[in-house]
């Protein structure tokens, strides 16, 4: 099987979609397929002036193949199929992941040449159906666990973590409490420098070096104190699994949806903070003094996002729901996921 991966995110790198860049390059290794990435273009002057935005990508040469599969951070990321001329007549199959599948607005008109997509909400799956007649199966996102989970259990001199997204009035809550010299606890936020750009997937590492030697990490639905008016959903993003992976507690304002309830499905796996930012503070100053009867805790979220939320997981279902031809050494790898995830099980 002849296939091509087509991404966005490797053009323009932001550190709120690594993870699924993450995704493009493992598909793109196990089934020796070229990964291209092509940049946005701007719209002409007359599209913005008239509010007839869409989006547009650089032409992109490819010769084709049996597949073309694109990883989408959203569905207007779909219009990547568009940037190859005569699409499908090069390939005999065009499908997608589409990770932020709930923003219904996003989708272009290019969807149509897709023969199937994922997306990873059970309610996201109608829509494009009825609008373009496609294939549409759901499948959560997932995240390079083998890559990032800890080989072993290391100091955890971070007491409280804070990255990307956190609500104003909880972060100043927190920061009033455990900057003042008169605490002896170490919250960290926005450890990030590079948001967008070519630091991006080199500062990863770092992120993940933190989130290991981080006790409590912090994680809060997309309608806790929205900001912008972009539509939202409750869906289980990045920080959730990367943090549990990492072997944190999690802490915050967990999504209240099916996709929580099944993927974060094991005791534990998430704390619920008041409603109350002092309160909230509270909290997490009783966990960190109980801090070390937690320990099983970690090891449990570490195992269960190896044993079902790495992106291998994910490969292996769309073999069976593309029709792809499995590689050999995606078993391999799902071995070595199960012998990591038995070190960790308690």
């Amino acid at each position: 099987m002849k296939m091509t991966v087509l991404c966005a995110g490797l053009s323009a790198p932001h550190a709120g979609w690594a993870a699924i860049d993450e995704l493009a390059q493992l598909t793109a290794r196990y089934f020796d397929a070229p990964l291209l990435s092509a940049p946005a273009l701007p719209d002409p002057w007359w599209r913005r002036a008239a509010g007839r935005q869409r989006p547009r990508f650089a032409p992109i040469d490819c010769a084709g193949g049996d597949v073309l599969f694109v990883v989408a951070r959203g569905p207007e990321d779909l219009a990547l199929a568009g940037a190859i001329p005569d699409v499908r007549r090069k390939f005999s199959r065009i499908q997608a992941f589409v990770t932020d599948s709930y923003f219904h607005a996003g989708y272009v008109r290019e969807t149509a040449l897709y023969d199937a997509i994922t997306v990873t909400a059970h309610d996201d799956v109608a829509y494009p159906v009825q609008r373009y007649g496609i294939g549409v199966h759901q499948l959560y996102q997932g995240a390079d666990a083998l890559r990032w989970a800890p080989r072993e259990e290391r100091g955890r001199e971070i007491d409280l973590i804070a990255y990307g997204r956190t609500p104003p009035s909880y972060h100043a809550a927190l920061a009033r409490r455990f900057h003042s010299d008169a605490s002896p606890h170490l919250y960290l936020h926005s450890p990030l420098g590079n948001l967008a750009g070519p630091g991006v997937h080199l500062e990863r590492g770092m992120l993940f070096k933190l989130l290991h030697r981080t006790r409590i990490s912090l994680a809060f639905h997309l309608l806790v104190e929205p900001q912008g008016s972009r539509p939202r959903s409750m869906m289980v993003t990045s920080r959730w699994l990367e943090s549990l992976l990492a072997g944190c507690l999690v802490a915050g304002h967990r999504p209240v949806s099916r996709m929580a309830d099944e993927m974060l499905d094991w005791p534990g796996a998430t704390f619920e903070l008041p409603q109350e930012p002092e309160a909230a503070a509270d909290v997490l100053e009783e966990m960190l003094a109980r801090e070390d009867t937690l320990a099983p805790q970690r090891w449990r979220n570490i195992e269960r996002i190896l044993s079902q939320h790495d992106w291998r997981h994910r490969i292996d279902r769309l073999c069976t729901l593309m029709d792809w031809r499995r590689p050999a050494r995606l078993d391999e790898d799902l071995g070595q996921l199960q012998d990591l995830a038995a070190r960790w099980r308690n």
